[in-house]
């Protein structure tokens, strides 16, 4: 089973690991990209100005640029921990036990704009950069594409959860007919089932928790379904081939 996560625009400052180390990461493949992207990315932050226009930085965020001007020098620390905000908060990677935090290492990918497909627990800075930043040549979109759908490719034999966002879910889709995009929904009192907005990413975060502490490799949705309904976190299939869960 793998599990898709978007990352967020926040991040923990520090960490206590050393400068970030290509050859450690998940999903070796995409090393060339992620050095030039790093390069690309820490060059532009020497003109402060230019960045902050180009990521639509304020002066309440200006840090994030000498962060960026940092990246191949700054400490780090394991990608589950080092992203926050509401999923991040409600998934709660620190508070996890070790057997919890050993299946997310396996199971868990998080999207990265700046490094793709990250493990779990692979070490990274803090950095900033979203989906749809506008940096210098070279959109996003166009070198993370093709490089995130060939790695993901190679899980198409495995249950493939997708929680990314929609934005993130462009920079390197699942094959046709692969894997399940996850959309967090409610229901009304009159009985209306819709789709959530801000408070969709605290129901992904408590459902990757639940899932890591149960620790199950699901090999089918049936399966997955099953546990859903019985561990609190209900799931059914769309027509459209979407899998929901209901919070």
């Amino acid at each position: 089973m793998l599990i898709l996560l978007p990352p967020s625009e926040t991040k923990r400052d520090g960490g206590a690991g050393g400068p970030l180390d290509y050859a450690a990461l998940s999903h070796p493949a995409l090393t060339k990209h992620r050095r030039a992207l790093v390069r690309r990315v820490s060059h532009l932050a020497r003109r402060p100005e230019e960045m902050m226009t180009r990521l639509k930085l304020g002066q309440k965020l200006a840090f994030e640029v000498e962060r960026n001007r940092m990246l191949a020098k700054a400490p780090t620390m394991p990608a589950m921990d080092r992203y926050t905000g509401v999923l991040y908060e409600a998934l709660d990677a620190p508070s996890l036990p070790p057997e919890a935090r050993a299946f997310a290492a396996q199971h868990v990918r998080i999207h990265s704009a700046l490094l793709g497909l990250l493990g779990a627990e692979d070490a990274i800075p803090a950095y900033r950069l979203s989906h749809d930043s506008r940096l210098e040549g070279e959109t996003l979109r166009a070198g993370w594409r093709r490089a995130v759908a060939k790695e993901l490719e190679a899980h198409r034999h495995e249950l493939v959860l997708d929680l990314r966002s929609e934005g993130y879910a462009a920079l390197g889709p699942l094959p046709a007919d692969h894997g399940y995009f996850v959309r967090v929904v409610t229901t009304g009192p009159d009985g209306s089932v819709r789709a959530l907005n801000h408070f969709n990413k605290k129901g992904k975060g408590e459902f990757v928790r639940a899932l890591a502490l149960h620790g199950e490799d699901f090999v089918d949705v049936d399966a997955l379904v099953a546990w859903g309904s019985a561990s609190g976190h209900p799931l059914s299939l769309d027509p459209s081939g979407e899998l929901l869960l209901e919070v």
